[in-house]
């Protein structure tokens, strides 16, 4: 077989092709001896029965656009060059390919008044039909190859959530383009990097703040041609700068035919959309995604979680630069017809609750820290409750607890079960928005068990997904009737897991395969190589284990793992949750002691944060507070624990730390010495990344003298 640097280059010889492809159809269908934990369902990978001839290429009316493209690599780094589809002879490895357009267009044909978007303006939800929705989609199409879009370049975008961002993303696909988002929180050194990468030509910025952004770093960008501000009117008239309404306008003029051409060069195995990593690593490389990526995860995951068509409704709120959020509040919905509410910009300020209890959602998707800040309100909440409704509440939550443990485990349902969701569980999920919620799902950062039970307890069962940019989304994922506490599900049909090298523990790198798998990094060939094993399997970079059931299990991440002096290799995320959950008021904890002869610990305490900026204050939580009283402690801020040495608190964080180490396997896993940070982590401090990830690397530079003062020797 041609090693992965070959594979990734765009000129390959017909025998180099032949070995590729007869090669890795061994591996899809499971052959390949040095596979682990392998599924045993067939999947060859095959140049697709739809491709077309060289002449039908050069003539691109005589191909429909859900037509592949010959291919000779399963992978690229070249945005022009399609790729051979990770099909088999069997659903759902055989579904048809199809584009997002054709999807789109599908839609529109069945349900062409039904809503489509729609976001509170003025004090008014302002609604789009699906027809509406793909009208505007077209317009934006003429207006960006109006204003120079070429082919394979990018339209960046950076702001927060709204139907323009939606129709300059869709409509930068249908004009040839590369959709990409952009973390409304990254400084200009950093969105310079990203539109530089992409080869952008237009930047889509939402309001004066983000187009300051982009008028400082101009000059460093060879091909911006120009940018579009689509909130409000602009400050100061620019050369080449664009309000939504002016740009929409543009599209006068553009003939049908210009975009008509446009679209006869997609195809499903060609890029669609640029999604780029967080960098907590080194630089974000810009994933490129496939029509036929996004199109058949979509479908799948849909069919999986049993999406109904023209029924579901979501609140779009989580950055749209994120591959969750472009699946649930983009593709998914325009796939089975849902509605999406676009909550307003200062959702996770406190306005988010307010918009879910208009929307009502079918599903909802929360990163870890939304769930907490709901759980947060609900616990201080619920301490004015008191007499006869306390006990009830108490009682409520101890059946319903029962209840999803019994629904994971499919065994009977605890007596009091259907009473205790009349007179508690239905009330409680009104209040939250959720009640008309089947799908409660959690993902991109590890969640605490704490904060799963809580909500369990309220029969709110917190549903796992696991997946990659790379791998276009969920790779796995919990559903309602097939769950377990701690793991991030089975495979979307039609995905495939490797555990690669396992241990002895089970433990090894979870590696992927299916047609949801990235096409490579966008001009990164170097990278591109490095992201698939000999064999053609994505590796995910992530370590876990399959139970005896298929459930996943993600137990640590390769780069993060710390390696002591001694050579022990720990996984921090263990430890870490161990930590919280021995001590309720920690926000954040980080384990340290990479090439150290000992473990530590930065622990940060919960408090409030500034509504405007998202930046931690000094005051406590409420939890915090009560927390630190229930230890004989009166503190109610950072500054009564650091300037006077709180001693209650101090021996009750000691006494955390020894219950924690209870449950480590070695001496050299326990945590010898730790400290308490001055302020949590946050976003403005650079601690989290925009899904609120932690940024190791980052930390270990920021507080780089705290590290060297746990092994200065005593």
């Amino acid at each position: 077989m041609a090693d992965s640097e070959t594979l990734v280059q765009s000129e390959v010889s017909p025998d180099q092709v032949e070995i590729q492809t007869e090669t890795q159809a061994k591996i899809g269908n499971g052959k390949d001896s040095s596979t682990n934990n392998n599924t045993d369902q067939k999947q060859d990978v095959v140049t697709n029965s739809t491709n077309t001839t060289a002449q039908d290429q050069e003539n691109k009316s005589a191909r429909h656009i859900d037509d592949c493209l010959t291919a000779k690599t399963m992978w690229t780094s070249d945005p022009s060059t399609p790729v051979i589809l990770r099909m088999g002879d069997t659903p759902p490895y055989s579904n048809t390919p199809i584009t997002t357009i054709s999807v789109f267009e599908n839609t529109v044909k069945k349900l062409p008044n039904g809503i489509a978007i729609t976001v509170k303006r003025n004090g008014e939800w302002v609604k789009w039909t699906y027809q509406q929705y793909y009208d505007e989609v077209k317009t934006a199409a003429k207006a960006f190859i109006k204003l120079g879009l070429e082919p394979y370049h990018a339209v960046s975008i950076l702001g927060f959530n709204s139907p323009e961002w939606a129709i300059a993303d869709l409509g930068s696909i249908f004009a040839g383009g590369l959709a990409t988002g952009v973390y409304t929180t990254n400084t200009p050194e950093a969105c310079q990097y990203i539109l530089f990468d992409s080869g952008t030509n237009i930047a889509v910025v939402e309001n004066d703040t983000q187009l300051q952004k982009i008028l400082c770093i101009w000059d460093q960008l060879p091909h911006l041609k120009a940018i579009v501000q689509y909130n409000g009117e602009l400050k100061e008239a620019k050369e080449n700068v664009y309000t939504w309404k002016e740009f929409m306008a543009m599209a006068e003029g553009v003939p049908d035919s210009a975009l008509q051409e446009r679209l006869q060069m997609q195809a499903p195995n060609k890029a669609c959309t640029l999604v780029y990593t967080s960098g907590t690593t080194g630089n974000p490389k810009g994933v490129m995604l496939s029509h036929d990526s996004i199109t058949w995860i979509c479908k799948q995951h849909g069919d999986n979680v049993n999406y109904k068509f023209g029924v579901e409704v979501a609140v779009s709120y989580l950055p749209l630069s994120h591959i969750a959020a472009q699946l649930m509040d983009i593709h998914i919905p325009v796939l089975f017809g849902g509605t999406i509410y676009f909550a307003q910009p200062d959702a996770l300020k406190g306005t988010l609750k307010d918009t879910l209890k208009e929307a009502r959602p079918t599903a909802f998707f929360g990163v870890p820290r939304v769930w907490e800040k709901f759980m947060e309100k609900m616990i201080e909440k619920g301490k004015s409750v008191t007499g006869v409704k306390k006990m009830i509440g108490t009682k409520a939550k101890e059946i319903g607890l029962r209840g999803v443990y019994a629904k994971m485990n499919k065994q009977w349902m605890p007596f009091g079960w259907t009473l205790a969701n009349i007179m508690v569980f239905n009330k409680v999920k009104a209040e939250l928005g959720l009640d008309r919620c089947s799908m409660t799902y959690t993902g991109a950062a590890p969640i605490s068990r704490e904060t799963i039970e809580y909500f369990y307890s309220l029969n709110i069962p917190l549903l796992s997904v696991f997946g990659l940019s790379e791998s276009t989304g969920p790779h796995t994922v919990d559903t309602t009737t097939d769950f377990r506490i701690g793991s991030v599900g089975k495979e979307t049909p039609g995905c495939q897991t490797k555990i690669a090298n396992p241990e002895e523990d089970g433990n090894g790198e979870i590696c992927m395969w299916g047609r949801h798998v990235f096409m490579g990094y966008i001009r990164n060939e170097e990278k591109t190589a490095e992201a698939f094993d000999e064999a053609g399997w994505l590796q995910s970079g992530d370590i876990g284990r399959k139970d005896e059931d298929g459930f996943l299990f993600v137990t640590g991440r390769i780069k993060e793992i710390i390696i002591t002096a001694g050579g022990e290799n720990v996984a921090p995320i263990p430890i870490e949750n161990n930590v919280k959950e021995a001590l309720p008021f920690v926000s954040n904890c980080m384990l340290i002691g990479d090439q150290k002869k000992f473990l530590s610990m930065f622990l940060t305490f919960k408090v409030e944060m500034n509504a405007e900026t998202g930046a931690p204050t000094d005051v406590f939580t409420e939890e915090a507070k009560e927390w630190c009283k229930s230890v004989g402690s009166e503190a109610t801020k950072m500054a009564d624990v650091l300037d006077n040495k709180d001693e209650n608190v101090m021996k009750a964080i000691q006494a955390g730390i020894d219950q924690a180490n209870t449950k480590t396997t070695s001496r050299a896993t326990k945590i010898q010495k730790w400290s308490i940070l001055p302020t949590d982590f946050s976003i403005p401090g650079g601690e989290l990344g925009p899904t609120l990830k932690t940024m190791r690397p980052k930390i270990v530079k920021k507080y780089k003298e705290q590290i060297e003062a746990f092994y200065v020797e005593s």
